[in-house]
């Protein structure tokens, strides 16, 4: 067994070191999981998962609240292993040990310390030594399930604890059950307490097999250890352990967690299906392989060795976060009605399910990230969230716009999940019931629908100031008898608003509704209503059409995560209307090369931290590349006829946001599960969507890529034309700016690809310079659709 073991170590440290170029290379092997890990968030980090796991099994160093917990790089002690780190859900904390047990005294006294030098994260594993106990702990997972395998010291007594008394990130573990099974089986369930985001407790059960028989169960509660011998503890401030002796040679333990929002049984099911054996080596290079898979869609070739890192840690992340909630047989938990609800997902000729149901972050900025890298290189993902989100308006009468374990949370605001969905019918992504979904998007749009409701608002729907949007054609700040939630910044709902009805009337235009059609392009244009021509940006008004005062562009009060100098720009659906309230294209292009050039002085973020980036002074920025609300703003000038300022900001963005792979920094804000990474994917490989892809008709907008070569496999089954290449010619950090370009051996003269000839495949050659060709696709009659009656 210790031969083996140093045969696995000796041949991960082979695969994981090779030098860039060799021949072995593979995108799962450049992942740099540890980026910007000493700014984590509870459902940042990930390291022993699948793609879209339900189980992200992973250390955590902080344990109390959503914000700075979990994997933390910076801090000294670890708390547990626990096995499910998403929006707004933890569960199913373990911990090995040694010595005198200590698992009933709570975190503080039994965490370990550990050393960076001793630890090894890499795509679906994670190993750490646990100092204090001499413990050697190596995790990786399938898509449900958790393996462990635990290194413990000669001769002395060892456990291997689960507490479900703790705190555990965004969540307290209201109470709990463990029951032993027999001698090497353990199940139970947390009941994960609700939050202000997630209004109801929600259920996790779990099965725990280990390979070999432990001696003792024991158990606590309320932090005491209970004497007598049992089976079972059930209740709150509760934990169960077992125990076993080394022996004279070092102990190696096995342990599968299997995990569901079912029942027990389907957490069995999902053991069965998923992991039925104990190979862990060969499940690490499962993981690997599964990994190499997803992230091979895009091969990059040419940039430094850390760029190439950087990139696959980007679309790693791209593929993270929101995650699976539905078991291996389909069954999931409905919680949007009044009762705990278990239902089925329907299933295909052979018996699987249809697709996965998915919980979820706010989907409030996907239209410049999410939806045009997953809908262009992973179609199958698109569609598979779509049907998830139309599957909880069947459950529950709304489309979500950021689920938590089958409830509703209302985060942030607007309709935000209206991009996503529309961009994907326009793209030919229509495997999912499209009346439904257009009849739920509607409904979200009007009284009573999401766009009605603040940002967590559960009980009411006001907060959203959609009756004053309707009325008024803005909303008003402060909201009159506001209070229902949060961000009720009536400047930044205007704005969202405006561009999420110009989407639905899209989708409304490709169906024939021709009177939805003209209504919500009626709404689009709402926007103009904040537009102050004295001040010369968006600005707020109060009820009754006021202008707010005092007027300051750099404060955000009224707007939601930004301000009136970010949000000015918010207007993806219409720029030459937004150019013509500026004086025109020119006058937009200087007011925004202004912007940038502030911006770069504090690297175009408000901090490089989350915690740093809300305070009052940090958030005072023309532009905030740590925030979704001003994130297409490098690409605007596109539209304003100065391409080559798109292509030099948007290099410049990269390189002061995106780029390095070291643990303190790399998103400078909050990552946002996917959001931040999608967007560097598509900065590096010079594609954008200004409109979310939403128009009738969905254009890319060409940036400046970073790489010599990017190769996009095209899923067949959606696009056929097999690959694109995106070709760059004397390209280099200096070279950023395009001299001429070439798509299919043909001169291209202007900035942008519509969706329907990108995805028939070919390659888009670009001429790379050190200063800018102001002449090439900048002539007027070249540039990118921008007038919202456009298609």
């Amino acid at each position: 067994m210790i031969l083996t073991r140093i045969c696995f170590a000796i041949l991960l440290l082979v695969v994981y070191s090779r030098p860039l170029g060799a021949q072995f290379d593979e995108p799962a092997d450049l992942v740099q999981p540890l980026v910007d890990a000493a700014n984590s968030r509870w459902f940042y980090f990930n390291s022993a998962t699948r793609p879209f796991g339900m189980v992200n099994l992973s250390p955590d160093m902080g344990i109390e609240g959503a914000w700075n917990s979990g994997y933390r790089y910076n801090q000294d002690t670890i708390r547990a292993f626990s096995h499910i780190h998403a929006w707004q859900l933890s569960g199913i904390p373990v911990l090995p040990t040694t010595g005198s047990f200590r698992g009933h005294l709570g975190p503080s006294k039994y965490g370990s310390a550990y050393s960076h030098e001793r630890e090894m994260v890499k795509a679906g594993y994670h190993q750490i030594y646990l100092d204090s106990y001499d413990v050697d702990v190596e995790l990786t997972a399938t898509n449900r399930v958790g393996f462990h395998r635990y290194t413990f010291p000669i001769d002395q007594l060892c456990h291997i604890q689960v507490d479900l008394a703790t705190f555990l990130g965004p969540c307290d573990q209201k109470s709990g059950m463990v029951r032993k099974v027999n001698d090497q089986e353990l199940e139970g369930y947390a009941l994960m307490g609700a939050t202000r985001r997630r209004p109801k407790d929600t259920y996790v059960y779990f099965v725990i097999s280990l390979d070999k028989p432990f001696e003792k169960f024991g158990t606590w509660r309320d932090g005491a250890l209970v004497q007598d011998e049992t089976e079972h503890i059930e209740g709150e401030r509760v934990g169960a352990y077992v125990s076993f002796q080394s022996s004279g040679e070092v102990e190696t333990r096995l342990m599968k967690v299997a995990i569901s929002y079912v029942s027990v049984e389907q957490a069995r099911l999902n053991m069965e299906q998923e992991l039925s054996h104990w190979d862990f080596d060969g499940t690490v290079a499962d993981a690997r392989n599964d990994w190499n898979k997803w992230l091979s869609r895009i091969k990059v070739e040419g940039g430094t060795l850390e760029q190439q890192q950087r990139f696959y840690t980007d679309l790693w992340h791209a593929l993270q976060g929101r995650r699976i909630i539905s078991d291996v047989n389909g069954k999931y938990c409905d919680m949007t009605g009044e009762r705990r609800e278990i239902r089925q997902i329907p299933l295909d000729e052979s018996g699987k399910p249809k697709f996965d149901h998915y919980n979820s972050d706010s989907y409030w900025g996907a239209q410049w990230t999410l939806n045009t890298l997953w809908h262009l290189v992973y179609p199958e993902v698109s569609e598979a969230f779509v049907n998830s989100m139309i599957m909880m308006y069947e459950d529950g009468g709304l489309i979500p716009r950021g689920p938590s374990g089958g409830n509703y949370t209302y985060v942030m605001t607007g309709s935000s999940s209206t991009p996503f969905i529309v961009s994907a019918y326009q793209k030919g992504l229509r495997n999912f019931d499209i009346d439904k979904a257009y009849e739920g998007l509607v409904s979200n749009h009007l009284p009573g629908g999401m766009m009605a409701h603040a940002g967590y608002e559960h009980n009411s729907a006001l907060g959203g100031g959609l009756d004053y949007y309707m009325q008024d054609g803005y909303v008003p700040y402060p909201l009159p008898d506001g209070g229902h939630g949060f961000h009720e910044s009536g400047g930044g709902q205007t704005m969202e608003y405006a561009y999420q009805d110009w989407c639905l009337a899209q989708m409304a235009k490709a169906l024939g509704k021709d009177e939805d059609y003209t209504t919500f392009m009626n709404r689009s244009q709402n926007y103009r209503n904040l537009w102050n021509a004295d001040l010369g940006w968006m600005w707020i008004r109060e009820q009754g059409g006021k202008w707010r005062s005092p007027e300051d562009v750099l404060d955000g009060k009224g707007w939601v995560e930004g301000n009136a100098a970010q949000f000015t720009w918010f207007v993806p659906h219409d720029l030459d209307g937004l150019a013509n309230l500026m004086g025109g294209r020119k006058s937009m292009s200087q007011k925004l090369d202004f912007a940038f050039s502030e911006a770069i002085k504090h690297d175009f973020t408000a901090s490089k931290s989350h915690d740093q980036e809300t305070a009052r002074q940090n958030a005072r920025r023309y532009i905030n590349y740590g925030n979704q609300p001003s994130i297409q703003t490098a690409f605007i000038f596109n539209y304003a006829g100065t391409p080559w300022l798109t292509q030099k900001w948007s290099r410049k963005v990269v390189d002061g946001v995106y780029s390095g792979i070291s643990p303190q920094l790399g998103y400078n804000g909050d990552e946002d599960q996917g959001l931040m990474g999608s967007l560097a994917v598509l900065m590096k490989v010079g594609l954008f969507s200004m409109r979310g892809g939403a128009a009738v008709q969905p254009v890319y907008d060409i940036g400046s890529p970073i790489f010599d070569k990017i190769t996009i496999d095209l899923n067949s089954d959606y696009y056929e034309g097999g690959k694109l290449e995106i070709e760059t010619v004397s390209n280099s950090k200096e070279n950023m700016y395009i001299q001429s370009a070439t798509f299919q051996d043909t001169p291209l003269d202007q900035c942008w690809i519509y969706h329907e000839d990108l995805v028939k495949g070919g390659k888009l050659t670009l001429r790379m310079g050190p200063e800018p060709n102001q002449q090439w696709a900048s002539d007027p009659d070249s540039l990118p659709p921008s007038s919202f009656t456009d298609k």
